[in-house]
């Protein structure tokens, strides 16, 4: 079997970097470089500020970068070194060209191929990091079966990553299960064996599987699509829970009791994000159709569909209860990562709704305690498959703040996208008192149900996903404060109404309609009320 005594990692990014500090950490007598041609991503790596933000990283890297981990621009010197190189780069979703929008880009992983190809010699094992299509190895194999050279030998390998970002060194140090795909050849088998040596340095035996390289690809992928469709099964069930009065997490405690189902990753919110949901979901949906599977890729497409339903339902909510109108409105979001602990904002929910609000005009003061002004700023004016979001006028809307007290100033509403733990010791006395009332809080992640009593005490009107607040707190035109029951509602209403109401059926439906689609109203509500019930009678 082949001793593997130097590594080499090709991309610094999420999954190359923290992965490789850990087999650092466990393997110490392994040489491993991280080798990225982004200057500046290696000299944070070889700084105090890292690239990115884990949990837990900067103590496993200071442990021991400059001992047997390195971070270098040299790639070809990396690659000549090294026993077993790993592909950990991007692969992101085409914007162009055929199988726009839904393809992975494979052309980071093709020239990683014949980067590896050119300068090699003797025998390499070649490991997939980065999530790809099924048989993408295939693809890296015949791009070194056509430029091999007689002093040279490869062995391409599937070790596709299951950490989460967040806890993402904690999912290395112990992780549910490490797969290990390669070809069934006696060569193939050595390789397998190779890497699951440095593998078996902390991780049992047990909970390393191997397979072939083609099951472990599409592993990764169909992990990834059931994760992300549990998330837009519950999301689906918070829409029916608000227009019923069911609560979404009682729900969701209720079915995830069940063995069968579980309770992990039924938490309903503004949506997934991520590097990898949307990705490979939408890989998996090209893949099915590529495969005249139309049925299948459907079914998976929807999972997309209603996650963006989710988003666009959030904000049109926001849009509802301002009044019907955001323009020129102060909004504080607070939070712009994808999800907390962690800095990443690729694919994040924050960025659709910021987008959807920006489209009405809206002035959003964003604060995020990991995410940099700059990478909010590049997310919101990035293109898309669709369009470009104008610079000058992101510019303007826009104000990124370092503190949340200061987003809130003189904003008619907040917004919370991410579940950092610290919005929910805010002193919201003290916010409420700087708002324009009336003061709404929009809570995308259900991290202030203990807090609701409260909050509507100190006077907020509380909007939430999944949920309907009991005690909602609606403004005639005039701003008189009116009682929040549903009977209340009717009486105030019937003191404005100019005639009479023969069914008084039809007047409870159009109150409860407007009081729970709309969360407000005053007195051009009221008028449209009374036409939508003349016009039924």
């Amino acid at each position: 079997m082949m001793e593997v005594r130097r590594i080499c990692c090709i991309g610094a990014g999420y999954v190359g970097g923290p992965t490789c500090s850990v087999i650092a950490q466990m393997c110490p007598e392994v040489m491993v470089t991280v080798v990225d041609v982004n200057e500046d991503r290696i000299r944070a790596w070889n700084s105090d500020s890292l690239p990115i933000f884990e949990l837990g990283l900067q103590e496993v890297v200071d442990s021991c970068r400059g001992v047997n981990l390195f971070f270098s621009t040299d790639i070809d010197e990396a690659i000549k070194n090294a026993d077993l190189v790993f592909i950990s780069v991007n692969t992101p979703t085409k914007t162009f060209g055929m199988g726009k929008g839904r393809a992975a880009d494979l052309k980071y992983i093709e020239a990683c191929a014949r980067r590896i190809a050119d300068v090699s010699s003797g025998c390499k094992i070649v490991v997939e990091k980065s999530t790809v299509p099924v048989r993408a190895a295939e693809s890296i194999r015949r791009i070194f079966n056509a430029n091999t050279k007689s002093s040279l030998s490869f062995q391409v390998l599937s070790n596709p990553e299951f950490l989460a970002e967040g806890t993402a060194i904690t999912d290395l140090k112990n992780p549910d299960r490490v797969l290990i795909g390669g070809d069934e050849t006696p060569e193939g088998q050595h390789a397998i064996q190779a890497l699951r040596s440095i593998y078996e340095h902390w991780v049992p035996k047990n909970k390393i599987i191997t397979t072939n390289t083609w099951s472990s690809e599409l592993s990764k992928l169909a992990a990834n699509a059931f994760l992300a469709q549990r998330i837009s099964s519950i999301n689906s069930i918070s829409a029916l829970c608000e227009v019923t009065g069911a609560d979404v997490e009682e729900v969701a405690h209720a079915i995830g009791t069940d063995q069968r189902i579980g309770s992990r990753f039924l938490k309903a919110s503004v949506g997934f994000g991520g590097s990898c949901f949307q990705k490979d979901v939408l890989n998996l949906v090209y893949l099915c159709e590529a495969l005249n599977l139309p049925e299948v890729a459907r079914y998976w497409q929807q999972v997309i569909e209603i996650n963006d339903y989710q988003r666009k339902r959030f904000s049109s909510r926001i849009i509802n209860c301002l009044f019907n109108t955001v323009t020129d409105k102060k909004i504080a979001l607070l939070g712009f990562a994808f999800k907390k602990n962690t800095g990443d904002t690729r694919e994040s929910s924050s960025i659709y709704i910021s987008r959807y609000l920006l489209e009405e005009g809206a002035c959003l003061h964003i604060y995020d305690p990991k995410v940099k002004a700059e990478q909010i700023m590049q997310d919101l004016t990035k293109l898309t498959p669709s369009e470009r979001h104008d610079p000058a006028t992101v510019s303007r809307l826009v104000t990124i703040v370092t503190d949340p007290y200061k987003a809130c100033e003189n904003a008619h509403a907040i917004v919370i996208c991410t579940e950092w733990d610290m919005f929910t010791e805010l002193d919201y006395e003290r916010i409420h008192k700087a708002m324009l009332k009336p003061a709404f809080i929009f809570d995308g992640r259900r991290i202030l149900d203990s807090l609701h009593d409260q909050l509507q005490h100190i006077g907020f009107q509380v909007e939430t996903i999944g949920k309907r607040v009991n005690q909602r707190i609606p403004f005639t035109a005039s701003g008189d404060r009116l009682v929040c029951d549903s009977q209340c509602l009717i009486t105030n209403i019937e003191a404005k109404w100019p005639g009479s109401v023969n069914d008084i059926h039809i007047l409870q439906k159009s109150v409860l309609y407007h009081q729970f689609q709309q969360g407000c109203f005053d007195g051009q509500l009221v008028a449209s009320i009374h036409d939508d019930a003349i016009s039924e009678s």
